[in-house]
């Protein structure tokens, strides 16, 4: 399983990578490069298993915990397009959950730690000002969910990497120019993931709904 999953990261790597190639190659536009970290919490709805078991997961973020939250994700602000207020983003986040088990059904681990690791593709737009350091943006965007599906019951244990499905993306931020090629910035971003049927033990499938929120701050590089 781990070796799927290995086959099927090197795929999306690739896919991203010929992405990113794609749209710096046609689009003409500053590029910039940012990694972040911060503080990420977590609601949504009931776990429903497939053998009739729901219950309320009272998710928590526990950002800080190894492994911690992240993200980092390349921009292109079309500048040379005659659109300079307009971006295009590839985003990666290592958002994670971990499940309340007082709330689980005698189960004694549930959590999506290693990630629910989402890709999304953004549309971005600045408030640009030449005259001011500070930059106001906003984006929204959509893609994909990878959860690390993580569950101890009684009658078995699930501990991979699964597709989980459709990811939406909305963010709101502000960035400072430090010098020529570099930022700083500060930014809320929530992603809703809706992880339907993943695998566990006994041939069940799990489906659940999870809003991330984080408020993340990072560094950017303009090239």
């Amino acid at each position: 399983m781990r070796r799927a999953f290995r086959a099927r990261q090197s795929a999306v790597a690739v896919l991203a990578s010929s992405m990113l190639c794609l749209l710096a190659g046609t689009a003409s536009a500053e590029m910039q490069f940012s990694v972040y970290g911060g503080a990420q919490g977590a609601t949504g709805s009931d776990v429903k298993v497939s053998d009739g078991t729901s219950f309320d997961p009272d998710w928590s973020g526990k950002s800080f915990k190894n492994p911690p939250y992240y993200g980092f994700r390349g921009t292109w602000w079309l500048d040379d397009l005659n659109h300079p207020n307009w971006g295009i983003s590839l985003d990666y986040t290592h958002a994670k959950v971990y499940g309340n088990l007082s709330n689980t059904p005698d189960w004694s681990h549930f959590e999506f730690t290693d990630g629910l690791n989402l890709l999304t593709a953004n549309a971005l737009y600045r408030f640009q000002d030449p005259s001011r350091k500070w930059t106001p943006y906003v984006g929204v965007g959509a893609g994909i969910n990878v959860p690390h599906v993580e569950v101890t019951r009684a009658s078995g244990t699930t501990f991979d990497y699964q597709f989980g499905g459709l990811a939406l993306q909305a963010q709101a931020g502000v960035s400072y120019q430090i010098s020529k090629h570099w930022a700083t910035f500060v930014e809320y971003k929530g992603n809703y993931s809706f992880v339907n049927d993943v695998s566990i033990d006994s041939g069940d499938t799990l489906k659940t709904r999870v809003f991330t929120n984080a408020l993340n701050f990072g560094v950017s590089f303009n090239f």
